[in-house]
């Protein structure tokens, strides 16, 4: 690499994008101030493009060779990347840079793409007063859905320009990610944490809460707590204002108690169902977190099982279906070892409880997916299936997370709790439902925020070979 270091590269693509918003935010107000359209010569000179990230790799560093499964050229050549939002991903930016000019000698270029940015991500806040959108998209870039798609992750890019690409998501996908991001979760998307934890329970969100507030109370690394709707409470908030906020006015809301770097936790509440849980992390992905986990409740398919105890999923029988199209059923979705024994680990630390009890409370084994949430209607048809599968428990979101784990390059793992036993006429019904509330989603959020600790222990190491495939992007 030349004498630019990772920090000014991105301090340089920074500048790109700044200018170019700036021209299209100028553009947009001239519009309604005068009716003016934007000189065809500017934006015919790139005015309103995006900064492209260039990496040309000569080859690798003598004796610096590393068997790593991600940050790493294939081969020689070079890679290229549209990027958006450059100081929201300086951190992951300087981390794949500095990982790359290790072990490869390369030559890194910022230039300017041949992708326009939509005018709707200028305008935010902007008065529109009665402007039609359409008259707008006459004159300034606007989305054009054919360009955004994920064909990188999925392995069906095919480029013929001479360069390969250098990262799963490209700028005009990324953007359109943090718009839909921000939307259906109430927050913004630099509130996101590196590490999220997923739940179908609002009640989930209530033992959050009431644990962040201890936090900000507390000696504790965290700094701030955001939910969605706008919520912010800085260290010392007292903890009954953190927990009487107005936040469920979201589809599928989060909750962030803030670290430095990005080190702490977030909590999203994806509600129940697979198209949810998709929805969700096709827009979670383009921020690269550290790992997401779904912590919820299941339905216990053995006789031996007990309401409350855990299920930890090593296997998943897909019957969502939302990911047939792009993931075949009959591709395997393997378990992630450290995310694995980082929940197990938890489940000793938070119970207390001794290994052999824990081993009789925490079930490992296979999780049902389904997309009927009255599957007990029809169990004859599903009785087969589950036998040969071997399953321990039923949901409606875990094999969708850990599938789009497996898909986007997440570490991905899944700790549910036994909240009914349909086939053994244990029924959730009201009354015993929420004396299982009380007593168990506090110390299952506990594991989930512990697990969260123990995976920052095992650091790069989280990021298995089992995510990659043999014909990947160089960043992570």
């Amino acid at each position: 690499m030349d004498a630019d270091t990772p920090d000014t590269i991105v301090d340089q693509l920074e500048q790109r994008y700044q200018s170019a918003m700036g021209e299209l935010r100028e553009a947009v107000t001239t519009y309604l101030r005068d009716g003016s359209a934007p000189a065809a010569e500017r934006r015919a000179a790139g005015a309103f493009t995006y900064p492209e990230l260039r990496v040309r790799v000569l080859g690798p560093r003598t004796g610096n060779g590393t068997r790593r499964a991600d940050r790493k050229f294939l081969s020689p050549g070079e890679y290229r990347t549209s990027i958006t939002r450059p100081q929201l991903f300086r951190r992951y930016l300087v981390e794949q840079l500095e990982a790359v000019a290790r072990d490869h000698a390369i030559e890194i270029e910022v230039g300017q793409s041949t992708a326009e940015i939509p005018f709707p991500y200028a305008i935010d806040g902007l008065d529109m007063q009665d402007v039609p959108p359409a008259a707008l998209a006459a004159i300034l870039p606007t989305t054009e859905l054919a360009l955004v798609g994920d064909r990188i992750s999925d392995g069906s890019w095919r480029g013929n320009d001479g360069y390969k690409p250098l990262a799963h998501f490209d700028a005009l996908r990324t953007d359109f990610s943090l718009a839909r991001l921000n939307h259906y979760t109430g927050t913004p998307p630099e509130h996101f944490q590196r590490y999220v934890l997923f739940t179908n329970y609002h009640r989930y969100v209530d033992a959050f809460a009431s644990w962040a507030g201890e936090q900000l109370r507390s000696d504790s690394r965290f700094t701030a707590f955001s939910a969605a709707g706008g919520a912010y409470h800085e260290r010392g908030a007292p903890q009954d204002e953190v927990a009487d906020d107005a936040w469920r006015r979201h589809q599928m809301p989060a909750y962030h108690l803030i670290a430095p770097g990005g080190e702490g936790v977030t909590l999203v509440n994806i509600g129940v169902g697979p198209s949810n849980a998709k929805t969700l992390t096709d827009h979670l992905a383009v921020l690269r977190p550290e790992a997401w986990i779904m912590i919820g409740h299941c339905g216990g398919l053995r006789a031996s099982q007990l309401i409350g105890d855990y299920v930890l999923a090593h296997a998943y029988l897909r019957d969502d279906h939302v990911l047939d199209g792009v993931l075949a059923p009959e591709i395997p979705v393997p378990p992630i070892a450290e995310v694995q024994q980082a929940l197990h680990r938890a489940t000793e630390i938070v119970t207390g409880e001794d290994a052999a009890t824990v081993r009789d409370r925490l079930r490992t084994g296979t999780v049902v997916t389904t997309d009927d949430r009255n599957w007990e209607l029809r169990y004859a048809e599903y009785a087969l299936r589950f036998n040969q599968s071997r399953a321990v428990a039923v949901d409606m979101e875990s094999a969708t997370i850990a599938t789009q784990g497996q898909r986007f390059r997440v570490p991905h793992g899944t700790l549910l709790c036994v909240s009914d036993k349909p086939l053994h006429g244990e029924i959730k019904l009201p009354g015993q439902a929420n004396r299982f509330y009380q007593r168990a989603i506090r110390e299952h959020i506990a594991i989930g925020i512990e697990t969260v600790s123990q995976l920052r222990e095992v650091g790069g190491r989280l990021h298995s070979r089992k995510l990659r495939a043999f014909d990947e992007p160089p960043f992570r």
